[in-house]
């Protein structure tokens, strides 16, 4: 019997699969090339959307195509697809999002010894500090017309002497809203390069956080796979492959991917103290740890994830099942104490001012009011929608934390988050970044369709498009859980073991 590594098949499954993610790798390249951030006209919006569309398509076929590759070659494929596509979305600057403007003016002020909560970019007092590329030169008519150059910049009026002023930074006149491990990453990817560094730098650190993601569910799913070598792990492509990760965590490089990441690695290692403290319980001398050790993989995890909410807040969603694990409380407090010494020096700099944004992106985006839950404000408009919506996060929570199982909380993670983004049904579609490394995990493919309904959203900005994506997105959902329960044998979870 030939063996499968020297099957002619294979290697032409091998060849193929190369030729569909060098396609990925174009349909990303030219989606980056073919739209301008938020700027989209007649020309170039149809582009974007045909290739955004053509990606997920190249993706899907790739994902099936892999179940091809001989299980030794699997993680070479995977990374060097992962680095390829990545890669390619390296091509041009952000589309669809000025948030890595700021992230790079809040990195400047804080490598001068300022803190980034202080001011707005527009105050005046901050001029020494601003650069051609965020604050470029301002040409005012006779009139008294503004006019600012470029289709990254926008005109806005300094504080207090209310001058003319163009800048690329989104929502000049308010404070940064970002948390302090995010100010951290800022300050560090600014601080080994120059300032008139563009956007490059945070899409750098974008791919090479995607690139970890992927590395951690490798081996993550090769030891939860272990009964089948490497088969298991082939699916972490799901992630590295995915255009929606390259679009939104190295072409926007959204610092919500170093919040999934955050949060990823700190439920692992939780997840392996239970797992050892359930083999122990079974008597193998072998894996025996003791007490101090698996606190201590506690702690640690309780860390991490402290500071993936300590990135972006959102993060803190997947914590509720962790809480079945035995000595969560560890996890708990070591969260907490980390998200507090983190905040501590921003603090003593800035005071109460680390609150930033916060309060009035919240009222902004539509959650005082209620308008931002667009399903729920269907049948119940304004503020009525508010409570519901905190039920329907309350009963689903609790409903994840009974069932989820301490050894492998993946399903009961991806069930709550997922239940989130379509409750709160946030504008942004990069908020689900953080979803797709758990529907990796539990392989539950289904809530796929929540990124790909939130990004596709982003393209429309239409409320009505907005409605009817995610009830699409919930119907497939449902969908999903209907077959999974009457077929439960073809949709069996990998093994926990």
């Amino acid at each position: 019997m030939t063996e499968p590594s020297r099957d002619p098949r294979r290697h032409r499954s091998i060849a193929a699969l190369a030729a569909l993610a060098g396609a990925l790798a174009v349909a990303v390249v030219i989606g980056v090339m073919a739209s301008r951030m938020q700027l989209f006209d007649g020309s170039q919006a149809p582009a974007f959307v045909v290739m955004t569309l053509l990606a997920w398509l190249l993706f899907g076929v790739s994902m099936a195509l892999l179940g091809r590759v001989p299980d030794r070659a699997v993680p070479a494929v995977v990374l060097l697809g992962a680095v390829l596509v990545g890669g390619a979305a390296l091509a041009g600057p952000p589309n669809t999002s000025t948030d890595s403007a700021r992230y790079s003016w809040d990195g400047i002020l804080q490598n001068e010894g300022l803190s980034p909560y202080a001011d707005v970019p527009a105050a005046d007092a901050l001029a020494p500090y601003r650069t051609d590329w965020l604050f470029p030169t301002t040409r005012v008519f006779e009139n008294g017309t503004l006019e600012c150059a470029g289709l990254r910049i926008d005109g806005t009026r300094t504080v207090p002497d209310d001058q003319p002023l163009c800048t690329a930074i989104n929502r000049p006149q308010v404070p940064t809203i970002y948390p302090p491990s995010a100010e951290l990453y800022f300050a560090g990817v600014r601080a080994v390069v120059p300032v008139d560094a563009e956007y490059w730098p945070f899409q750098v650190g974008g791919l090479l956080i995607s690139l970890s993601v992927t590395t951690m569910l490798l081996l993550a799913l090769r030891r939860r796979g272990a009964g089948d070598r490497w088969r298991s792990a082939r699916w972490a492509a799901a992630w590295g492959w995915c255009p929606f990760v390259a679009t939104e965590a190295v072409t926007n490089s959204h610092v919500d991917v170093l919040g999934a990441a955050l949060a990823l690695a700190g439920s692992l290692v939780v997840v392996s103290a239970a797992r050892r403290r359930t083999r122990s319980d079974r008597g193998d001398a072998a894996v025996r740890e003791s007490r101090g050790g698996r606190r201590l993989r506690l702690v640690a995890g309780g860390v991490l994830l402290g500071a993936a909410v300590a990135t972006k807040l959102v993060p803190a969603i997947v914590m509720p099942p962790l809480l079945k694990v035995r000595g969560a409380w560890l996890v708990v407090a070591a969260s907490l104490a980390t998200f507090a010494a983190l905040y501590v020096p921003f603090v003593a700099q800035s005071g109460p001012g680390v609150l930033g944004y916060l309060p009035g992106y919240l009222g902004e985006e539509g959650y005082e009011d209620g308008s931002a839950f667009a399903l729920l404000s269907l049948v119940l408009p304004g503020p009525v929608a508010v409570l519901p919506a905190a039920a329907i996060l309350a009963v689903t929570a609790v409903l994840c934390i009974r069932h989820a199982d301490p050894t492998a909380p993946w399903v009961a993670q991806t069930v709550f988050i997922g239940t989130t983004l379509l409750v709160v049904s946030p504008r942004y579609g990069w908020y689900a970044l953080l979803l797709i490394p758990f529907v990796v995990l539990s392989r539950r493919w289904e809530w796929f369709v929540v990124p790909l309904a939130l990004s596709l959203d982003m393209i429309a900005q239409s409320v009505l498009f907005t409605r009817l994506s995610l009830l699409v997105a919930v119907l497939v959902v449902l969908a999903g859980w209907s077959m999974r329960r009457a077929l439960p044998d073809a949709f069996r979870p990998l093994s926990t073991s």
